[in-house]
């Protein structure tokens, strides 16, 4: 098998070659086997590739956990009003994409600011006549 990667496979270190094998998803078939094959020619014991993989999952599963508990702060309110007003109004994937904290105060925000314009508008409507 050819090793055209750039910088080539068999030139990466061995933590570089343990993070290709850890982490599967992120590479191609051909370089996880010829990070795997480069690994056994270097004698790296196959505990390190346990590991490697089991250290890669837990990294998904922090991530996945951080993202899921991220939610909206007053900072963004204050450094970015209209983005952050228009990301909870018209923004429709956050559950989706794993902002469950986000989505849940999407929907009373929604509400919050749906109400506010709707008592302006009847307010400004009151006030013409």
């Amino acid at each position: 098998m050819i090793d055209d990667y750039k910088p080539r496979i068999s030139d990466r270190t061995i933590d570089e070659l343990l993070q290709i094998v850890g982490s599967p998803d992120k590479w191609d078939d051909k370089a996880v086997l010829l990070a795997k094959n480069e690994l056994n020619k270097r004698n790296v014991p196959n505990e390190k590739v346990i590991t490697a993989k089991y250290l890669s999952k837990k990294r998904k599963r922090v991530k996945r956990a951080l993202k899921a508990n991220e939610g909206y702060s007053i900072l963004e309110f204050l450094s970015e009003p209209l983005w952050t007003t228009i990301e909870i109004l018209f923004s429709w994937e956050l559950k989706k994409n794993g902002y469950f904290k986000k989505a849940k105060q999407q929907n009373r925000l929604r509400i919050i600011i749906l109400s506010i314009v709707l008592i302006f508008i009847v307010f400004s409507m009151y006030h013409n006549y």
